[in-house]
């Protein structure tokens, strides 16, 4: 059977959303990704409808549909009378009109389901008399009950919902058709599944989109008052408890949110509730609330004007079948769920960072009610640990706290007034400062020259690495100043390099010594061969005289 909904798991950004919607948490979060959990979902749709990356996927069976028209079947339309809602002004001729338009048999009002539905609540109340009768007509609140709250199922109208006895009726008048349900419900594909008399279901949105790719408009028609069913009231709250004809002796409670709708079983499981119908609905406002009515504006109050307005004040023509034909039985469907020990959820609150009653904050973030609920869900493998915003900014603030404590640079943070906000160990062993709470909420001039941070502030250009000499305190120091435009903060780094600097500066002076002993050997070995070259020269010069002499006395012999 394919599953209503699925997760476009690459879409998820890990927002939580969803499982925080969630009445029954049925969403599992592995690697960042929500993945819906099929066997806890009761396909009320909120997570399709909240979540904003669109990562919620509804099953279509629009190819379906269209597949029966090719094939020559006889189609026709089921439609839920929510259809006042979606389809603003247009009654029921004109809907006719554009299903057959799109090749439909014919299409008929859905009330005349309700219409049977609700004779069989009053036949119970009457005849059987229970102490609490609870409504069937939303598929996603008979899920709830049988997977939740099996305990109840007696007290779950063992009645078919109006779409199945729609289909149903209309299957006696033509067995050969085919039956399409149209509604803005995500859980009535899961119940065509379940049943035989529903052969598809399409929701409003999908119908809309179908009938603007084939051209279809709808035209606009005055529908006077009164001319629907009565038990057209079914498509929000507290309508079928209007359609209906009260029997003494019961209270008539309507209940409408799937959140309302498990507070309100939770109280008649603690037995202190006694004769009463409870009418429920999984959608706030009812079917009119539906997820796939595909509103980008929805006004309860409006559409709620529109169905009742609408309804008559009489059932239509239907014939109510007899009691075996609409009797529909609930069996209880069993989940696999395995409850920790108090032991294993200390364990994975301790994990959490949860060492302690008052470490509990149950900020909800996650998505549950509670850190212990949270811890269950770890242990069940829906949920992972690091799904808590506490735990995850302590984690960062220690991860953070740690790096600022053992670096050997110092950090100063000021705001944009240059005042000290804080000032981390290292910078007090650079700066030589008795202690760092002196310095705190005081401006930066006390401890250091404010020129570099104007100009940091003026220009928005952060400065990094400059060298500088700090004199009031001997050291020499590489200064970084960043401006965080986010917090409107200045971070001010210092890095200590007094000792690389006084290598430098001795290292120069060796040059500088080296260079001027170079100077004077150079020098030295000048003088000293211009002396050389000296002597040499006066000996050439005698030497020449001589020999001068030499040959003048030669030549006069």
């Amino acid at each position: 059977m394919p599953y209503s909904v699925t997760a476009i798991n690459e879409n998820c950004k890990n927002c939580h959303r969803c499982i925080r919607q969630c009445p029954v948490k049925a969403i599992r979060f592995t690697d960042d990704r929500a993945y819906v959990i099929h066997e806890d979902c009761v396909l009320c749709g909120r997570c399709f409808l909240v979540c904003p990356q669109h990562s919620k996927r509804i099953s279509n069976e629009t190819d379906k549909v269209k597949e029966f028209l090719r094939n020559g079947h006889k189609v026709i339309a089921s439609l839920d009378p929510s259809f006042v809602a979606k389809f603003e002004g247009i009654g029921m001729a004109n809907m006719r009109k554009a299903l057959q338009s799109l090749g439909f048999f014919e299409a008929e009002d859905a009330s005349l389901g309700a219409a049977i539905v609700k004779r069989e609540y009053e036949r119970i109340l009457k005849e059987e008399k229970p102490d609490i009768l609870i409504s069937s007509a939303c598929h996603s609140v008979n899920i709830l009950v049988q997977k939740y709250y099996p305990q109840l199922l007696p007290y779950l109208a063992q009645v078919v919902t109006p779409m199945e006895a729609h289909c149903r009726e209309i299957k006696r008048r033509y067995p050969d058709v085919k039956t399409v349900y149209i509604s803005p419900c995500i859980s009535r594909r899961d119940e065509a599944e379940q049943c035989g008399s529903v052969d598809a279901v399409l929701t409003f949105k999908e119908l809309s989109k179908w009938m603007i790719q084939e051209g279809i408009q709808l035209d606009k028609e005055i529908e006077q008052s009164g001319q629907g069913c009565r038990s057209g009231l079914f498509a929000v709250v507290g309508g079928i408890i209007k359609s209906m004809e009260p029997v003494p002796g019961y209270e008539y409670i309507a209940v409408d949110g799937m959140k309302s709708c498990i507070s309100a079983l939770k109280d008649i499981n603690d037995g202190d509730i006694h004769s009463c119908f409870f009418e429920m609905s999984s959608c706030f406002s009812g079917c009119v609330g539906g997820p796939l009515l595909d509103h980008y504006y929805h006004s309860s109050i409006k559409e709620h004007l529109a169905v009742c307005r609408r309804a008559g004040d009489d059932d239509g023509k239907v014939t109510q079948p007899d009691i075996t034909e609409i009797k529909k039985e609930f069996p209880a469907i069993s989940r696999n769920v395995v409850i920790p020990s108090e032991e294993e959820i200390t364990k994975i609150l301790n994990q959490m960072g949860k060492f302690k009653r008052a470490d509990e904050l149950n900020c909800g973030f996650c998505g549950y009610h509670s850190c212990r609920e949270k811890a269950v869900a770890v242990y069940q493998g829906k949920a992972e640990i690091n799904m808590c915003l506490p735990f995850l900014k302590d984690k960062a603030e220690s991860f953070s706290h740690s790096i600022v404590k053992h670096t050997p640079n110092g950090i100063v943070v000021l705001n944009e007034d240059l005042i000290i906000r804080e000032i981390n160990e290292a910078t007090k062993n650079i700066l030589n400062l008795s202690d760092t709470e002196s310095v705190l909420n005081r401006h930066v001039e006390t401890i250091l020259e404010s020129e570099p941070f104007k100009e940091v502030l003026l220009t928005k250009e952060n400065l990094r690495e400059r060298r500088m000499y700090l004199e009031k305190y001997d050291c020499f120091v590489e200064q970084t100043i960043v401006y965080v435009q986010d917090s409107h903060r200045l971070i001010c780094i210092l890095r200590d390099i007094t000792n690389e600097e006084e290598k430098r500066i001795k290292m120069e002076n060796i040059s500088q010594q080296t260079i001027m002993v170079t100077d004077t050997i150079v020098a030295n070995q000048m003088r000293i061969v211009q002396d050389i070259a000296s002597l040499l020269g006066e000996t050439a010069a005698q030497t020449k005289i001589e020999l001068a002499k030499l040959k003048e006395s030669m030549s006069d012999e």
